[in-house]
């Protein structure tokens, strides 16, 4: 071993040689992509110049020559656009590598090799090209696995032509910042876990960060697996699951370089609006392109060409707004809330999915009004042919793809009758007709489910006439309900399918728990050619029980050939004294490992009036503000609660009021729903209207759960006149 090369002299002079290089190629590209900007210049004023500007009729010889000569100097400027783009990539890239080139270093003994090799790892490689020289490996490389995965000693890795036995040698992390060292340390465990905790009692940021520097190695094996069509992860509150979602995002852009998966073939399906800004830098961070992100109810209206869809925000600002079960005990009627939950447990089981295939397949017998096709006396068509050929077995064509084949059929047929007879009205007059039975309205199917007496006789069986009657009434408006929308677009995509997300290859679903069976059948028939990565935590449900099941019937319904489920019992975001304060309000015994961060014990204050909590937290939030905390999350169960707590203490206090839909910094101080919270950190968390009347059932200890766990450093709990049970 080559101890010169442990020392502070040795380490800094490669520093100062990595950055040496990398600034001369930073030099290079800048060049480059001058040269690039004006060949694409140049050859657009040449397009100008000697093509024509405007092609009338693309038929004619003319026009052809003028098409060609377009393209003689289209596809040069795609290809040079194309390798801008990647040219500005690489700047940001080396730009991101002056200020912190690598975060760690390992000295790999390969097997039969006389020498270790040094390794230095970054969040991008960094490559001589002329001397093959590699001055940083990426942390995606399969020799980093290495760093994430092994202590000293005998150790191995998975390269592309086979695994690569050996020894590590040496381990060593850095702090670099603008290009400086602020420190390094040699790594062992123990070093490890004080750095991590460092980086842990740190204050948080308004978005996610990457976390490269700080893969614990049963994340690690999740971010890397190559194996699995479908990776479950059951992980508790502040494990890491959506970071490990997006850190294995971007490793499996970087292995799809030869198979051509790029940030466009990945969709990542978020639980609103206000996630999805959060986690917007993270792949950035890691010098990738941001894959797309889509709210479950944004890619329905998409698909079923509705604005007016109600969202699970506004659905769940309902459903919180109405007493609970233990409420009602003694009378006659079941709550409106327990009738909301009962009717989207139904209308999103796998029960009703087979009500809805078994409809599907009786709807050219039961709902077709179909007639024999005449015209001017002449028989096109008869109802009986075209009843078989719907019939007809047609290797799992739909229905809805069936009909408008049977019309663009007759249309044809009828246009040649047409041309002898001429009769224009009559014309019309059967191709309207013809257009009303091959022309399916999945939402009028969906009513007719509801309305029709022999599927009410069906219905009436499994669910009762309230569940019935409010579905009828929901669906007389043009906005389509929350507990609709699965059942109606699964009905839209089995009569008509689509093709919009056929170039989506790999699928991340976080937040797993808040969906039902029949989301995730809408999930495999959207993308059919898709591999998934699923994440969820079965305790931080809002509107419904969830156990380890779920995952079972996921893995089900998904039908994958390989599957893996992973679980992280190990939370890095709460202190001690906060994760123990949480473990209270789940249900069952669950072994919640902690990172074993210490802080102060969660606050519990019960001020006499409202008016009092007012002063309280204005209070609070200044001494918040004077510790220097970045983000500061007040808390409430609703909006409603949210938006009059915010009316009185913004009269003492700046501070941002946190709405579904709506664009925010979640930086300083703000109130915010629960179920917007879902998912985000803070620095300091003070839940606002913990009294009994808020929070006193089963359900409500959920919501307390998910409040508390949000929580790095500081927790504070208010109840007006008395705390809730669930906390006493």
């Amino acid at each position: 071993m080559n101890n010169i090369s442990h020392t502070t002299e040795y380490e800094n002079n490669y520093l100062a040689r990595t950055l040496s290089f990398a600034a001369e190629e930073l030099s290079r590209t800048r060049l480059s992509g001058d040269e690039i900007k004006s060949a694409i210049l140049s050859a657009k004023k040449e397009m100008r110049e000697n093509t024509p500007h405007t092609i009338g009729s693309l038929w004619g010889s003319e026009a052809f020559e003028a098409l060609a000569a377009l393209n003689q100097y289209a596809d040069p400027i795609n290809n040079q656009l194309i390798q801008f783009s990647e040219n500005e990539n690489k700047i940001l890239r080396l730009e991101n590598t002056l200020k912190s080139p690598y975060f760690a270093r390992i000295d790999f003994h390969y097997s039969g090799d006389e020498q270790e090799e040094q390794i230095y790892i970054g969040r991008s490689s960094l490559k001589d090209a002329k001397t093959h020289e590699m001055y940083i490996y990426d942390w995606r490389s399969p020799i980093a696995g290495v760093f994430y995965r092994f202590t000293v000693g005998e150790a191995y890795y998975d390269a592309p032509g086979g695994r690569i036995k050996g020894n590590l040698v040496f381990k060593r992390q850095y702090e670099i910042k603008n290009g400086v060292m602020e420190y390094y340390f040699d790594a062992d465990v123990q070093i490890i876990d004080e750095f991590l905790r460092k980086l842990l009692s740190q204050n948080t940021s308004n978005r996610m960060k990457a976390i490269v520097e700080t893969i614990q190695k049963e994340q690690d094996i999740v971010i890397r697996d190559m194996e699995n069509d479908l990776m479950i992860v059951q992980g508790v509150a502040g494990s890491g699951k959506t970071s490990i979602a997006l850190h294995r995002a971007a490793y499996l852009m970087y292995q799809g370089l030869a198979n051509h998966l790029f940030a466009h073939n990945i969709l990542i399906i978020s639980p609103n609006s206000l996630f999805e800004q959060y986690i917007s830098k993270v792949l950035p961070d890691l010098g990738e392109d941001n894959v797309v992100s889509a709210v479950f109810e944004e890619i329905a209206g998409k698909v079923l060409n509705s604005k007016k869809i109600e969202t699970r925000d506004q659905y769940l600002e309902k459903m919180l707004n109405l007493p609970r079960y233990d409420e009602c005990v003694g009378l006659e009627n079941i709550s409106e809330y327990s009738v909301m939950k009962t009717r989207i447990e139904f209308k999103t089981s796998v029960y009703f999915a087979d009500l809805i295939d078994r409809f599907i397949t009786e709807i050219p017998t039961n709902y077709l009004r179909i007639t024999n096709i005449d015209y001017c006396g002449q028989r096109i068509m008869s109802a009986s042919q075209i009843h078989r050929k719907i019939t007809a077995s047609g290797l799992g064509i739909p229905l809805g793809m069936k009909l408008k084949q049977i019309e663009e059929y007759i249309t044809e047929a009828l246009q040649s009758v047409h041309r002898l007879h001429k009769n224009h009205e009559e014309f019309n007059r059967i191709k309207s007709k013809l257009h009303g039975f091959t022309n399916l309205d999945a939402k009028a199917l969906y009513r007719y489910m509801f309305t029709d007496e022999h599927y009410l006789a069906e219905l009436r069986k499994v669910t009762s006439p309230e569940i019935i009657a409010k579905t009828v009434e929901n669906l007389a408006v043009k906005t389509i309900h929350y507990d609709d929308i699965a059942a109606l677009f699964y009905l839209h995509l089995r009569i008509h399918g689509t093709k919009k997300y056929n170039d989506i290859r790999q699928v991340v679903i976080d937040e797993a728990q808040d969906y039902y069976p029949l989301h995730y059948k809408v999930f495999k028939l959207l993308f059919g050619n898709a591999k998934y990565t699923v994440l969820g935590d079965i305790n931080q449900t809002l509107e419904k029980e969830e156990d380890i099941s779920l995952y079972t019937q996921v893995k089900e319904i998904l039908d994958k050939p390989k599957s893996s489920l992973a679980a992280m019992d190990k939370s890095f975001r709460c202190t001690n004294e906060i994760l123990k304060f949480s473990a209270r309000f789940l249900s069952h015994d669950l072994d919640v490992k902690s990172f074993n961060r210490k802080g102060t014990e969660p606050q519990i204050n019960v001020p006499e009036s409202d008016s009092e909590l007012v002063l309280m937290l204005a209070a609070e939030v200044e001494k918040l503000r004077e510790a220097s905390y970045q983000s500061v999350g007040l808390i409430c169960k609703t909006a409603s609660n949210a938006r009059i707590l915010h009316h009185e203490l913004d009269k003492k206090t700046a501070v941002n009021l946190i709405k579904e839909g709506a664009a925010a910094e979640l930086n300083g101080v703000f109130i915010i729903p629960v179920y917007l919270a879902k998912g985000l950190e803070f620095d300091a968390v003070l839940i606002c209207d913990a009294d009994g009347d808020n929070y006193h059932s089963n359900e409500d200890k959920k919501l307390l759960y998910i409040a508390s766990t949000r929580a790095l450093h500081y927790l504070g709990v208010y109840g007006v006149g008395e705390v809730s049970p669930l906390i006493r």
